[in-house]
């Protein structure tokens, strides 16, 4: 998959990149993509929701009146669960949602994400961005030029950058990753991606190591 480079105004460089075909040229595996995606939704929520039983609600332990006789049914002490401010029968309890994904679902899921944005031109190569120091405005205006400004976008970055991350972090639609963090959440929660040339060459990098 051949690339244009573009610099920070959104022009052409006259440089290319081949981005891999076994990256972003795969046909997407849905299935795979959702269980990613549950799987990081599901690390993300407490499981600390907790109700009492009948062992842990305050009351006495008495019983209400005798087993027979009363032309009534029959009752336990005031904490039996079909009494108001009775205890609960088999309410949640804590406990964690997470659950086990193999490595190779989770980079196969990562590609078919990598590859459904390939398919809609949704990922734009660009040089470096080098800010001098942390710049909301200067990040929006580089946006602005490559016409994303309006849209829900992921900088995939090779390494930390701290004045970009700080840069970012002020801007609702925008947000960076590094290459090695980015998950398939991320990817399909975004509208597009913006990758840096350098993030690009290590595709390629990979790619010449694998063959050789």
């Amino acid at each position: 998959m051949q690339v244009d480079v573009l610099d920070i105004k959104g022009q052409k460089t006259g440089r290319t990149v081949e981005l891999p075909e076994d990256v972003f040229g795969i046909e997407p595996n849905d299935h795979v993509i959702y269980l990613a995606v549950k799987q990081y939704l599901a690390q993300g929520r407490q499981g600390t929701h907790k109700v009492k039983t009948r062992a842990e609600v305050q009351g006495a332990s008495r019983k209400l009146h005798k087993q027979k006789g009363t032309g009534g049914a029959r009752k336990g002490n005031i904490r039996n669960p079909l009494y108001k401010g009775g205890g609960t029968i088999f309410g949640p309890k804590p406990h964690s949602y997470d659950f086990k994904l193999n490595r190779k679902v989770k980079d196969l899921a990562k590609i078919s994400a990598l590859s459904y944005k390939a398919k809609d031109n949704a990922i734009f190569v660009i040089e470096e961005i080098n800010l001098e120091t942390p710049k909301t405005k200067t990040l929006v205006e580089i946006m602005n030029s490559l016409d994303l400004g309006d849209k829900k976008t992921l900088i995939v970055l090779p390494e930390y950058n701290d004045n970009l991350y700080l840069s970012t972090r002020n801007i609702p639609n925008i947000g960076s990753t590094l290459l090695a963090d980015i998950n398939t959440y991320e990817i399909m929660n975004a509208d597009v991606l913006v990758i840096t040339e350098n993030t690009a060459k290590i595709f390629v990098d990979e790619e010449t190591a694998v063959e050789a």
